[in-house]
Protein backbone atom coordinates (compact mmCIF):
# COMPACT_ATOMS: atom_id res chain seq x y z
CA UNK A 1 0.00 0.00 0.00
CA UNK A 2 1.13 3.03 -0.58
CA UNK A 3 1.00 6.34 1.75
CA UNK A 4 2.09 8.65 -0.60
CA UNK A 5 -1.35 11.06 -1.08
CA UNK A 6 -4.62 8.73 -0.11
CA UNK A 7 -4.09 6.24 2.42
CA UNK A 8 -7.26 4.32 1.75
CA UNK A 9 -5.85 3.77 -1.85
CA UNK A 10 -5.27 0.14 -1.46
CA UNK A 11 -9.24 -0.44 -0.78
CA UNK A 12 -9.82 0.51 -4.44
CA UNK A 13 -7.51 -2.29 -5.51
CA UNK A 14 -9.85 -4.74 -5.75
CA UNK A 15 -11.25 -4.01 -9.38
CA UNK A 16 -7.82 -3.93 -10.50
CA UNK A 17 -6.47 -5.22 -14.03
CA UNK A 18 -5.08 -8.85 -14.21
CA UNK A 19 -1.76 -7.79 -15.02
CA UNK A 20 -1.99 -5.59 -11.57
CA UNK A 21 -3.22 -8.22 -10.08
CA UNK A 22 -0.63 -10.18 -10.76
CA UNK A 23 1.97 -7.73 -9.30
CA UNK A 24 0.05 -7.35 -6.01
CA UNK A 25 -0.06 -10.73 -5.64
CA UNK A 26 3.57 -11.42 -6.28
CA UNK A 27 4.05 -8.46 -3.48
CA UNK A 28 1.81 -10.33 -1.16
CA UNK A 29 3.60 -13.31 -1.30
CA UNK A 30 6.68 -11.61 -0.89
CA UNK A 31 5.74 -9.87 2.61
CA UNK A 32 4.58 -13.06 3.54
CA UNK A 33 7.73 -14.96 2.51
CA UNK A 34 9.84 -11.99 4.80
CA UNK A 35 7.42 -12.11 7.56
CA UNK A 36 8.20 -15.92 8.21
CA UNK A 37 11.47 -15.57 7.76
CA UNK A 38 11.86 -12.62 10.38
CA UNK A 39 9.38 -14.31 12.17
CA UNK A 40 11.90 -16.98 12.78
CA UNK A 41 10.30 -19.57 10.39
CA UNK A 42 6.71 -19.57 12.63
CA UNK A 43 3.95 -19.86 10.11
CA UNK A 44 1.15 -19.27 12.51
CA UNK A 45 -0.43 -15.79 12.49
CA UNK A 46 -1.57 -16.12 15.94
CA UNK A 47 2.04 -16.57 17.04
CA UNK A 48 3.69 -14.10 14.35
CA UNK A 49 2.44 -10.49 14.08
CA UNK A 50 4.02 -9.59 11.00
CA UNK A 51 2.51 -13.13 8.92
CA UNK A 52 -0.24 -12.28 10.34
CA UNK A 53 -0.49 -8.63 9.04
CA UNK A 54 0.94 -9.98 5.53
CA UNK A 55 -2.22 -12.20 5.29
CA UNK A 56 -4.92 -9.96 6.13
CA UNK A 57 -3.09 -7.56 3.23
CA UNK A 58 -3.00 -10.41 0.98
CA UNK A 59 -6.76 -11.13 1.42
CA UNK A 60 -7.19 -7.37 1.32
CA UNK A 61 -6.36 -7.89 -2.47
CA UNK A 62 -7.84 -10.63 -3.15
CA UNK A 63 -5.37 -13.03 -2.92
CA UNK A 64 -6.61 -16.62 -3.25
CA UNK A 65 -6.08 -18.52 -0.02
CA UNK A 66 -4.64 -21.52 -1.86
CA UNK A 67 -2.16 -19.02 -3.12
CA UNK A 68 -1.52 -17.82 0.27
CA UNK A 69 -1.32 -21.13 1.57
CA UNK A 70 1.15 -21.73 -1.15
CA UNK A 71 3.37 -18.84 -0.10
CA UNK A 72 3.32 -19.82 3.37
CA UNK A 73 4.76 -23.38 3.33
CA UNK A 74 7.36 -22.07 0.30
CA UNK A 75 8.39 -19.51 2.87
CA UNK A 76 8.50 -22.80 5.85
CA UNK A 77 11.03 -24.18 3.47
CA UNK A 78 13.51 -21.17 2.74
CA UNK A 79 16.24 -21.41 5.95
CA UNK A 80 16.58 -17.93 4.60
CA UNK A 81 13.77 -16.13 3.81
CA UNK A 82 14.06 -17.85 0.05
CA UNK A 83 16.71 -15.53 -0.55
CA UNK A 84 14.95 -12.20 0.25
CA UNK A 85 15.70 -9.58 2.90
CA UNK A 86 13.83 -6.45 3.45
CA UNK A 87 15.54 -3.05 2.60
CA UNK A 88 14.60 0.40 3.49
CA UNK A 89 15.70 2.86 0.70
CA UNK A 90 15.80 6.62 1.67
CA UNK A 91 15.63 9.30 -0.93
CA UNK A 92 14.32 12.54 -2.39
CA UNK A 93 12.05 13.84 -5.40
CA UNK A 94 10.71 17.04 -6.57
CA UNK A 95 9.84 19.74 -4.13
CA UNK A 96 12.22 18.03 -2.04
CA UNK A 97 10.06 15.54 -0.74
CA UNK A 98 11.43 12.88 1.48
CA UNK A 99 10.44 9.31 0.02
CA UNK A 100 10.54 6.02 1.83
CA UNK A 101 10.80 2.77 -0.36
CA UNK A 102 10.27 -0.07 1.28
CA UNK A 103 11.61 -3.34 -1.23
CA UNK A 104 12.03 -6.78 -0.87
CA UNK A 105 14.90 -8.04 -2.56
CA UNK A 106 17.22 -10.92 -3.56
CA UNK A 107 19.87 -9.39 -5.17
CA UNK A 108 20.52 -5.57 -3.37
CA UNK A 109 22.69 -4.35 -6.27
CA UNK A 110 20.04 -4.79 -8.94
CA UNK A 111 17.63 -3.24 -6.65
CA UNK A 112 19.53 -0.16 -5.49
CA UNK A 113 20.55 0.49 -9.17
CA UNK A 114 17.14 0.47 -10.56
CA UNK A 115 15.65 2.72 -7.54
CA UNK A 116 18.69 5.21 -8.12
CA UNK A 117 17.53 5.86 -11.57
CA UNK A 118 14.13 5.87 -11.09
CA UNK A 119 14.52 8.12 -8.31
CA UNK A 120 17.06 10.63 -10.77
CA UNK A 121 14.73 10.44 -14.21
CA UNK A 122 12.30 12.00 -11.93
CA UNK A 123 14.51 15.35 -10.65
CA UNK A 124 15.06 13.13 -7.05
CA UNK A 125 18.53 11.25 -5.43
CA UNK A 126 18.66 8.56 -3.47
CA UNK A 127 19.55 9.49 0.25
CA UNK A 128 21.96 7.74 2.57
CA UNK A 129 20.62 5.86 5.92
CA UNK A 130 19.07 8.32 8.00
CA UNK A 131 18.37 10.94 5.86
CA UNK A 132 14.73 10.78 5.58
CA UNK A 133 13.83 8.08 8.33
CA UNK A 134 13.79 10.62 10.86
CA UNK A 135 10.87 12.58 9.11
CA UNK A 136 8.41 9.65 10.10
CA UNK A 137 7.27 7.61 12.83
CA UNK A 138 6.39 3.53 12.25
CA UNK A 139 2.80 3.28 13.58
CA UNK A 140 -0.40 1.39 13.11
CA UNK A 141 -3.04 2.31 10.50
CA UNK A 142 -6.53 0.92 10.09
CA UNK A 143 -9.15 1.87 7.65
CA UNK A 144 -12.45 1.72 8.40
CA UNK A 145 -15.69 2.40 5.66
CA UNK A 146 -17.25 5.69 6.15
CA UNK A 147 -20.85 4.63 6.44
CA UNK A 148 -23.43 6.43 8.04
CA UNK A 149 -21.20 7.17 11.24
CA UNK A 150 -20.40 10.73 12.14
CA UNK A 151 -17.41 12.00 11.91
CA UNK A 152 -17.58 12.86 16.35
CA UNK A 153 -19.04 9.55 16.69
CA UNK A 154 -16.28 7.67 14.99
CA UNK A 155 -13.92 9.99 16.67
CA UNK A 156 -14.92 8.74 19.84
CA UNK A 157 -15.22 5.65 19.09
CA UNK A 158 -11.35 4.87 17.60
CA UNK A 159 -10.31 6.54 21.01
CA UNK A 160 -12.17 4.60 23.08
CA UNK A 161 -10.95 1.51 21.13
CA UNK A 162 -7.30 3.10 21.58
CA UNK A 163 -6.64 4.89 18.33
CA UNK A 164 -4.53 7.95 18.58
CA UNK A 165 -5.65 10.29 16.03
CA UNK A 166 -8.36 9.99 13.38
CA UNK A 167 -7.98 11.14 10.15
CA UNK A 168 -11.57 11.53 8.17
CA UNK A 169 -11.46 11.13 3.98
CA UNK A 170 -14.36 11.52 1.44
CA UNK A 171 -15.00 7.82 2.00
CA UNK A 172 -13.02 6.21 4.68
CA UNK A 173 -11.65 7.33 8.46
CA UNK A 174 -8.04 6.77 8.76
CA UNK A 175 -7.35 5.70 12.38
CA UNK A 176 -3.43 5.52 13.39
CA UNK A 177 -2.32 3.25 16.98
CA UNK A 178 0.57 2.41 18.24
CA UNK A 179 1.81 -0.48 17.19
CA UNK A 180 0.80 -2.81 20.28
CA UNK A 181 -2.77 -1.87 19.98
CA UNK A 182 -3.31 -2.14 16.41
CA UNK A 183 -4.71 -5.16 16.18
CA UNK A 184 -6.86 -4.54 19.59
CA UNK A 185 -8.18 -1.37 17.92
CA UNK A 186 -8.91 -3.21 14.59
CA UNK A 187 -10.97 -6.02 16.95
CA UNK A 188 -12.74 -3.63 19.35
CA UNK A 189 -13.98 -1.64 15.89
CA UNK A 190 -15.46 -4.68 14.55
CA UNK A 191 -17.08 -5.38 17.10
CA UNK A 192 -18.64 -2.53 17.20
CA UNK A 193 -20.09 -2.97 13.94
CA UNK A 194 -17.73 -1.06 12.02
CA UNK A 195 -16.51 -2.33 8.89
CA UNK A 196 -12.78 -2.39 9.17
CA UNK A 197 -11.14 -2.62 5.19
CA UNK A 198 -7.36 -3.24 6.26
CA UNK A 199 -4.87 -2.67 9.07
CA UNK A 200 -1.45 -2.13 9.01
CA UNK A 201 1.99 -0.86 10.21
CA UNK A 202 2.83 2.04 8.09
CA UNK A 203 5.50 5.15 8.27
CA UNK A 204 3.75 8.19 8.81
CA UNK A 205 5.34 11.32 8.22
CA UNK A 206 5.61 13.38 11.30
CA UNK A 207 5.07 16.63 9.56
CA UNK A 208 4.00 17.29 6.30
CA UNK A 209 5.18 19.36 3.23
CA UNK A 210 3.39 21.76 0.95
CA UNK A 211 4.41 21.62 -2.78
CA UNK A 212 3.47 23.34 -5.76
CA UNK A 213 0.47 21.04 -7.87
CA UNK A 214 3.37 20.73 -10.92
CA UNK A 215 5.80 19.09 -8.08
CA UNK A 216 2.48 16.85 -6.57
CA UNK A 217 2.11 15.60 -10.23
CA UNK A 218 5.52 15.06 -10.49
CA UNK A 219 5.58 13.06 -7.07
CA UNK A 220 2.68 11.08 -7.90
CA UNK A 221 3.97 10.15 -11.35
CA UNK A 222 7.02 9.37 -9.07
CA UNK A 223 5.92 6.98 -6.44
CA UNK A 224 3.50 5.64 -9.41
CA UNK A 225 7.09 4.18 -10.86
CA UNK A 226 8.84 2.78 -8.13
CA UNK A 227 5.43 1.22 -7.09
CA UNK A 228 5.38 -0.55 -10.05
CA UNK A 229 8.92 -2.25 -9.63
CA UNK A 230 9.28 -5.80 -8.76
CA UNK A 231 11.09 -5.51 -6.02
CA UNK A 232 9.59 -2.51 -4.47
CA UNK A 233 6.67 -3.30 -1.87
CA UNK A 234 5.44 0.21 -0.36
CA UNK A 235 6.42 3.71 -1.10
CA UNK A 236 5.75 6.56 1.46
CA UNK A 237 6.09 10.12 1.29
CA UNK A 238 6.00 13.51 3.17
CA UNK A 239 3.59 15.30 0.75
Amino acid sequence: MSGHSKWSKVKHQKAVTDSVKARLFTKAARAITIAVHEGGGVTDPDDNFKLRLAIENARGVNMPKENIDRAIAHAALGAKGGGLETILYEGFGPGGVGILIESATDNKQRTVSVVRNVLETAGGSLGSTGSVGYLFDVVGMVITNKGTISSDDMLAKALDAGAVDCIEEVDAFILFTTLPTLFSVKTALAEAGIMVEQADVVYRPKTTLMISPADKVNVDTLVMKLEELDDVQRVFTNV
